[in-house]
């Protein structure tokens, strides 16, 4: 299956997905949190899978089959692998862009490093890197790169595709439990992604059985400290906690509105009392939430947030 969907997709509305690499999962990493699974063929050799004719001509006629309220807002390439280990993904880009749609692409960026996959990247309308540390040892461990990657060659071909890029750029950083989660390394990742300057940095965490049992998700409170830290160093930051699809504005409903504003950002004490005054609700609808479940109380700093519990 080369297209699926459209999904449900905070970052990106409703998204077409695009599968580029076979079944066999191929990539450069094999991260110990993936949840796609473990990596078959691991390597930074590009080859073709799919021409780009038959590509593009298996998402025309996914379009075709969707209502007009089905319509995708973007084509993107998640696929199971690395995106940029096809040597068509330039070409199958142009090709896509001729049926109306932009065009996204998540890539754990190792590749960037390479002038002709950072050109093809070029061409996508909104592009996401993968940015879990800023530190090498973590790297090696976290994101177990293949032995052909450099870390100092990866992180330069990010910043330089970051200094010329047109679209619109984003970050992700996977945050996993004792591994890339402690004060000093969120610190040095928060400056490194200061560099590159995304439109949103989001954070994220394991939601789906990982390929090693003890790639876990950090503490509510760890994830909290992450979007501070972030926040500190002026980024734009948001919460990916695997809860996509649901709608962030207001609905009347002060139940829903808490939760999914959790899910994106911490509320803190006075924003969140501000927050249930406004609606005209009851001081309760906290204490209910929090033994439900469905929002968890947190410190930090001297200060008091409320963040999604993540139940998984």
């Amino acid at each position: 299956m080369i297209s699926f969907g459209p999904v449900p997709s905070r970052r990106l509305g409703k998204s077409l997905g695009i599968n580029n690499i076979p079944s066999v999962k191929v990539c450069s990493y094999a991260c110990t949190y993936c949840q796609v699974g473990r990596t078959s063929k691991h390597t930074i050799t590009r080859e073709q899978f799919y021409s780009p004719e038959v590509l593009c001509g298996e998402v025309e006629k996914h379009l075709s089959s969707l209502s007009s309220a089905e319509m995708p807002d973007y084509l993107t390439f998640v696929s199971n692998g690395e995106p940029t280990l096809d040597i068509n993904l330039g070409a199958s880009i142009l090709r896509l862009k001729q049926l109306g749609y932009p065009v996204a692409v998540i890539t754990n960026a190792s590749l960037l490093f390479d002038p002709l996959v950072a050109e093809e990247l070029m061409l996508a309308d909104w592009v996401s890197v993968k940015v879990d540390t800023a530190q090498a040892d973590i790297w090696k461990k976290q994101n177990r790169p293949h032995k052909g990657l450099s870390f100092d060659q990866h992180n330069q071909g990010i910043l330089d595709f970051s200094a010329r890029y047109k679209g619109v750029l984003a970050t992700e950083t996977m945050l996993v439990n004792q591994s890339n989660d402690s004060h000093e390394a969120l610190t040095q990742t928060a400056s490194f992604i200061k560099q590159i300057d995304p439109s949103t940095a989001y954070l994220s965490i394991p939601t789906r059985p990982p390929m090693l049992q003890n790639a876990i998700a950090p503490s509510e409170q760890k994830v909290n400290e992450a979007f501070h830290i972030f926040s500190y160093h002026n980024i734009n930051t948001e919460l990916l906690l695997g809860f996509e699809g649901t709608n962030f504005g207001h609905t009347g409903n002060i139940y829903e509105d808490i939760v999914n504003i959790c899910t994106v950002h911490p509320i803190r004490e006075e924003a969140m009392q501000t927050l249930i005054q406004k609606n005209g609700a009851k001081e309760s609808v906290l204490e209910e939430l929090i033994k439900s479940k469905a929002i968890r109380r947190v410190e930090y700093q001297s200060n008091i947030y409320y963040i999604r519990h993540f139940n998984i």
